[in-house]
């Protein structure tokens, strides 16, 4: 009939003296078979897929009644040798790959949906254009837009077949809007082509697609504020709405009622129809467009309830947030060998955004684990458009950590770490702290062996965390804690110049669309290629000193070896991470080593490594995995008296703070001469320590004995010293400055070696400091602001070796781009002071001080007071590279790119999000990073020292790896040093 049909239409175009498209009226039946093809299929389809869910259905039953189900498994398989687990994991990998290349994170996902879009759009531009002839006509076959319009459904209909191949729930896929506007709009484009005849049908359900408006502006970056996002999405329904009842009011009036046979209809255009129902949701009807059908005065009634449902008073927004609370209540399926964590704790744009990048970075390319978000409210539009960029990595779940039912909806027992994020920017961190605290108290009282990774505000709380009796630091359970490593690295930066910036470079991606022109950023950029990676060590190097073997490595395979993980031959005996041992400690057997290197193929070389094999080789790259049987396994076993000690050696704890000082030179029963020398050198410059041997003590110091005033300067004469800015009030969250001082007080500096600190700041927030600080010395308190010029004369401040510019406090009020404001200011007036050397010699500056040069128009013998300033968010650095006329900065607000950081001026704790990731793929990282910053202690030593064990013969190591003789950072000069030959001028690398 069809057929007969498709004759009768092209006999018909053929009289219409050669005309290029002819219009005839359709037949009824031609226009049955567009919409019984589309009507069918979705039918069918759906019956099938519940046939094939019964079917399903039936066999899990019947497996449970035969027990083991090998019985049907050889029925069904038709043969034994298929390994069906094989095909199962075959067809899960499948998916998987599928998913992926649909995800809106890679590139691929990203064009195929915004190719999806832009080819619906079109295809609807194609319906626009085409409604200006009556419904009820028939293009021919001539018609040149059939086959452009015929090409768009054939790319549909592909990205239709990988959407259904990645679904999970088949039925549920069937049913979705986006499938149901390609089964009712593919289906005509073929049977046009078939009939040679093209009717316009339902292919106005193309305007549906106009849903995906928001998440593909998101994709381009043009929504990044909340607003934006609303207001795409409001758009986006409005419109797609609009557009979708002005096809159905079309077709229904063009067409008329069926059982009238169309003598009730009338000519009406697509604007016309877009009218109408434009004022019908404005609730004005003018009546000078209304429809005539039955058909179509239902659908106006229809949409006029639905247009005062979706919009009125923003009703589309609370119907949103319905839907969202009830669409994150279901559960999570954890499957059999799909690795996935759980993310807790402050689930924000910000820190999910933070989080994501740094987790999918470290891991680029290899990403097999899936993320669950725990979040205690229902996402924003915002948030919930992150997550569908992300869909092949991340699941959002409402709910809370601290109670049970929502842990058992996320399976935490299945999962391989529960990681909870901080809030740095609250208003109450001790409240953030505990909180945070009682969320994996709930974790580990539902799980015990949970790993748990948590982000802590202020370092006095980490106490609790060690006393719930199932944590556990050797499977992995951390802290990482804000303050104790934001202010161990600024301390550093003033000891060591430009620290900040070295090891902050170690952590952050590289930015790699920039290609600066100058050769100096260029060698920067490259510099921040480099990482911290672990790697074990090969077994010939067993034997070996640290110096030999850190030699070895940077000239046979330029590799920079900074650390080893030391372990004891014994039971219980433990020394920890060693940064650059003496040469009396000596490489075991799989070591573990930590390098600063490119990629992780790099350090590959120190495993691979044959005495044997490689002892000529010269070039790097050919130091790969010999299988060489033969290597020399003479010190495999090395005996070195001096390292067993240092297996039985922590036997002091972490004192408090009135812990009673000790001398780190009374030490008996010393066999080895090593140790014996150590133990003399350390008598001449013995002084009082705290009980751990780790940090300068002395006795509590009176507040008002270290209060200084702006008549004392010449009094107390400071030079070479640390001047640190602070802001708070009497009810400000305490920044925790011991943390700060903790590192510039470490025993491995001599008492000669260390800095006075003066803090200046208000005295009624100082003063609830000071509890923490009374026991270390060559502190000072200068009362005052640090927006008056005044006291950093009186602190002397032209003759400081650093000043530090702490970021205040946080309150609940501040926006984003204001929590710098005051360090901003500070720092505005710092820059402005200037020290003549040429004309008083007492202000030159202390010897290696590095230099800060002025502006361009300044005096050579003028410079600039060396500062360190700490911003809460990194985007403020544009206000910074202001200052002081700095020349040739990046134009760029990325603060890793800003020539203010990369001259060691500025730090931002905004990298510190990276260590949640860092911790939970290499904790060993995380433990290096904390020795290094602050002074040499590490959870690993923490907990060791906790056993309050007593061993014999402890001192010795003591002296060497814990107490003064541990290795220690310096700023050196390459023309004092094995570089003195180097030309800092000719080579921009030493820059």
């Amino acid at each position: 009939m069809f057929r007969l049909s498709s004759d009768l239409v092209r006999t018909k175009l053929k009289e219409e003296n050669g005309k290029d498209v002819a219009k005839v009226s359709c037949e009824t039946e031609i226009q049955l078979a567009f919409l019984l093809s589309s009507f069918l299929i979705f039918l069918s389809g759906l019956i099938i897929l519940l046939i094939f869910r019964l079917i399903r259905g039936a066999v899990k039953k019947w497996q449970i009644i035969r027990g083991t189900g090998i019985i049907l498994e050889l029925l069904t398989s038709g043969s034994i040798g298929k390994d069906p687990v094989r095909s199962l994991r075959f067809q899960g990998q499948f998916r998987d790959c599928i998913q992926m290349l649909l995800s809106a994170q890679t590139f691929v996902g990203q064009v195929l949906m915004i190719l999806v879009f832009v080819l619906s759009i079109g295809s609807l531009i194609i319906y626009l254009i085409k409604s200006t002839d009556p419904v009820r006509s028939c293009l021919s076959y001539e018609d040149k837009t059939i086959p452009i319009d015929l090409a768009f459904n054939a790319f549909f209909s592909f990205y239709f077949g990988l959407r259904f191949m990645a679904a999970d729930d088949k039925i549920k896929f069937w049913l979705e809007m986006n499938s149901i506007v390609d089964i009712f709009t593919i289906p005509p484009t073929f049977i046009s082509y078939y009939l040679k005849s093209n009717w316009l049908g339902l292919r106005f359900l193309r305007a549906l697609r106009l849903l995906e408006l928001p998440q593909i502006l998101q994709i381009l970056q043009v929504t990044k504020t909340s607003d934006s996002v609303k207001f795409s999405k409001l758009l986006s329904v409005t419109l797609s709405t609009w557009f979708t009842a002005a096809g159905v009011i079309h077709l229904v009036e063009n067409s008329g009622d069926p059982w009238l046979e169309g003598r009730n209809s009338q000519t009406i255009s697509y604007f016309e129809s877009i009218y109408l129902v434009v004022i019908t949701a404005s609730t004005v009807g003018f009546g000078d467009v209304v429809p005539k059908t039955y058909l179509g005065r239902i659908c106006m009634m229809i949409f006029t309830l639905g247009s005062l449902i979706l919009f009125a008073n923003f009703m589309p927004e609370m119907v949103e947030l319905f839907a969202n609370k009830r669409k994150y209540t279901s559960s999570y399926k954890a499957l059999k060998g799909n690795k996935f964590i759980v993310v807790c704790g402050n689930i924000t744009v910000e820190s999910v955004t933070a989080f994501l990048r740094n987790f999918l970075q470290l891991k680029s390319g290899e990403i097999n684990t899936e993320i669950v978000f725990l979040g205690e409210t229902p996402p924003s539009l915002e948030l919930e458009t992150i997550f569908k960029c992300y869909l092949a990595y991340t699941t959002f779940i409402s709910g809370s950590a601290v109670k049970q039912e929502d842990l058992r909806r996320v399976t935490v027992e299945s999962a391989e770490a529960c990681l909870i994020i901080a809030n740095p920017l609250c208003s109450d961190s001790h409240a953030e702290d505990i909180s945070n605290i009682m969320r994996v108290l709930s974790i580990k009282n539902y799980f015990p062996t949970s790993r748990v990774i948590i982000q802590i505000l202020q370092s006095h709380n980490k106490i609790y965390l060690p006393q719930i009796p199932s944590w556990n630091w050797n499977t992995g359970d951390n802290i990482i804690c804000f303050a104790e490593l934001k202010l161990g690295f600024i301390a550093q930066g003033c000891l060591v110049p430009g620290l900040c910036t070295l090891l902050t470079s170690l952590f952050v991606e590289q930015n790699k669309k920039v290609s600066p022109k100058q050769t100096w950023r260029k060698d920067f950029l490259n510099g921040m290629k480099n990482k911290i990676l672990t790697q074990r060590l090969s077994d010939d190097f067993a034997g070996m000193s640290f110096p030999e073997v850190a030699r070895l490595c940077f000239l046979k395979m330029h590799l920079l070896l900074i650390a080893i993980e030391y372990k004891s031959l014994f039971k219980d005996g433990f020394c920890g991470l060693i940064l650059n041992p003496p040469e009396q400690v000596k490489i075991h057997r799989n070591t573990l080593g930590f390098f600063i290197a490119e990629t992780p193929k790099e350090v590959k070389r120190a495993l691979f490594y044959c005495a044997n094999c490689h002892n000529n080789v010269s070039i790097p790259e050919l130091i790969t995995n010999c299988g060489c049987k033969s290597r020399n396994r003479q010190h495999s076993v090395p005996s070195i008296k001096l390292a067993e000690h240092c297996i039985m050696g922590f036997s002091s704890r972490i004192a408090a703070q009135d812990s009673p000082p000790r001398e780190d030179a009374k030490t008996t029963n010393t066999p080895s001469i090593t140790a014996r020398t150590l133990l003399q050198e350390a008598e001449q410059d013995s002084d009082q320590l705290d009980s751990s041997g780790m940090f300068h003590w002395c006795k509590t110091t009176p507040l008002d004995s270290v209060i200084l005033k702006r008549t004392d300067k010449l009094k107390h004469k400071f030079q070479n010293h640390i001047v640190a800015c602070v802001f708070g009030d009497a009810h400000s969250a305490l920044v925790g400055l011991r943390n700060f001082v903790m590192p510039l007080r470490a025993s491995n500096y001599t008492q000669q070696e260390l800095k006075d600190i003066v803090f200046i700041g208000p005295l009624d927030y100082l003063q609830r400091e000071w509890q923490f600080l009374q026991n270390f010395p060559r502190i000072y308190i200068l009362p005052g602001s640090v927006l008056y010029p005044g006291d950093f004369h009186a602190a002397n401040i032209e003759q400081c070796s650093m000043c530090v510019v702490l970021s205040p406090p946080s309150k609940s009020s501040s926006s984003q781009t204001l929590v710098d404001t005051e360090a901003i200011m500070a720092t505005l007036i710092i820059r402005s002071l200037r020290t003549d050397s040429s004309s008083d010699p007492s202000f030159a500056m202390p010897e290696n001080t590095p230099s800060y040069t002025s502006g361009p128009n300044e005096k050579e013998n003028c410079q600039r007071v060396p500062i360190l300033t700490e911003l809460k968010n990194p985007s403020n650095i544009h206000f910074i590279e202001q200052l002081g006329g700095l020349e040739g900065s990046l134009r760029k607000t990325n603060l890793h790119l800003s020539t203010a950081f990369s001259t060691g001026a500025v730090f931002s704790g905004s990298f510190l999000d990276s260590l949640l990731a860092t911790a939970f793929y290499n904790y060993h990282v995380l433990e290096l990073l904390q020795m290094l910053v602050t002074g040499g202690i590490s959870s690993q030593l923490e907990q060791h020292l906790d056993k309050d064990k007593v061993y014999d013969l402890s001192d010795s190591c003591t002296s060497l790896l814990s107490g003064r003789k541990r290795c220690k950072l310096g700023l050196l000069s390459l023309h004092e040093t094995i570089l003195s030959d180097v030309k800092v001028c000719d080579h921009p690398a030493s820059q």
